[in-house]
């Protein structure tokens, strides 16, 4: 008795798609069958080798007009089972209809949506003038570097003529839903600091870890700044701020050698609103502080600051807000926390939304436990077809002729 739509999506949460060995293939494979039994125009398209993009296509009456682009990633995080109820990869429903799987919510749940909305759509006979696209990336768990990244500077991408794209969004636990129009930029910073070696016995001068605290104290002042920030504005959201973390540290080579070298790692997201190179200028100070022999590399660092617009004025915004109007969905417009592959589509100048219609809805991207009721998902599939069918008959833009 259950309904095929979450049948289907069971039978995707089985594919073990988890890094460092994805399934790909497999994967690939079950979402290009789906697409074929809805009669969507399939397309594979290999950015590097063993890292393919299914492109799935709708097309429209008029396809002149930009399209509407539907992402998503393949690929999930990794697991500790022993802090899982159920398996991970068995999608294993309990009496509350909560679907347990590592990508139940990030986002597996948001592919099966989008196809089962197309379905729904074409079995109700229905016809846009604008061409949809699915687009199935893999490695955004990984940065998206073998993804999106390299996607969108294809031929194929540029060919899919994309007006305004949909990606995935966050569960909110209240009634609102989160919608995302923009991204922090990711930087991940190596500090290193060179200093005098010795013996552990001596108090040796100009040491690399005297260097290293005085980096230390620096960056997290900083992230103490901004959290009592956030702390203490509650129009703030975590996007609204530049978070930032220690996140690696490495130097020494014995108990009793004092090293020259130590080096640490932070993970900076800065919102659209700062100012990146002034953000910069202020990493090279708190570095010259320090002393001599302090030095910092980027192993990341993203410059895009594209925002989507949501001005009533702008077409896009109207059918999707419209849309959420009518089905009386609260949302709350933010800045994503950390980062999507809307981030690369919003880089080549088209608008992109994050959207996971999940309220009501504990967030347990990445962690242990991850569920999501099936009444929550096949509320998706609802909402996905009524954005759907404003979205892609939006009237011609003046761009358009």
């Amino acid at each position: 008795s259950e309904n095929p739509s979450v049948t289907l999506f069971r039978e995707y949460l089985r594919i073990d798609t988890v890094h460092p060995k994805p399934d790909y293939d497999a994967a690939v494979q079950f979402l290009e069958r789906v697409g074929t039994d809805l009669g969507l125009a399939c397309q594979k398209v290999e950015v590097c080798q063993g890292r393919v993009v299914l492109i799935l296509t709708w097309q429209g009456t008029n396809p002149r007009l930009r399209s509407i682009l539907l992402n998503s990633h393949t690929d999930v995080v990794p697991v500790f089972e022993e802090h899982w109820t159920y398996p991970p990869f068995e999608a294993v429903k309990d009496s509350q209809g909560n679907i347990y799987a590592r990508g139940a919510q990030d986002m597996k749940c948001v592919s099966i949506q989008y196809l089962e909305a197309i379905r729904r759509l074409k079995t109700e006979g229905k016809s846009f003038a604008r061409t949809i696209h699915l687009t199935f990336v893999p490695d955004e768990e990984v940065g998206g570097h073998k993804g999106m990244e390299m996607f969108v500077k294809r031929p194929e991408f540029k060919a899919l003529n994309v007006g305004f794209a949909m990606d995935e969004g966050l569960a909110s636990p209240s009634d609102t839903f989160s919608v995302f129009y923009g991204e922090r930029s990711p930087w991940w910073i190596k500090v290193k600091c060179m200093g005098s070696p010795g013996h552990g016995s001596r108090f040796i001068s100009n040491t690399a870890a005297e260097k290293m605290h005085k980096v230390i104290s620096s960056f997290l002042a900083f992230r103490e700044s901004e959290k009592q920030r956030l702390k203490s504005d509650s129009s703030l959201t975590l996007g609204d701020v530049t978070s930032l973390n220690m996140t690696m540290l490495e130097g020494g080579v014995s108990f009793n050698v004092v090293p020259s070298e130590m080096a640490a790692g932070f993970d900076i997201r800065i919102p659209p609103t700062v100012d990146l190179k002034a953000f910069e200028e202020q990493v090279a100070t708190w570095c010259r502080g320090a002393g001599d022999g302090v030095t910092y590399e980027f192993h990341q660092k993203c410059m895009d600051q594209h925002i989507t617009s949501t001005e009533e004025s702008d077409p896009w915004w109207k059918a999707f807000s419209g849309v959420c109007r009518d089905m009386k969905l609260q949302l709350k417009l933010e800045i994503f926390p950390a980062a999507t592959d809307s981030r690369y589509i919003r880089a080549v100048r088209h608008p992109a939304i994050g959207f996971s219609p999940m309220n009501r809805t504990p967030v347990l991207l990445h962690d242990h436990n991850e569920f999501l009721n099936e009444q929550v998902f096949l509320r998706g599939i609802e909402i996905y077809a009524r954005l759907l069918t404003a979205l892609a008959s939006v009237p011609p833009l003046p761009a358009e002729g």
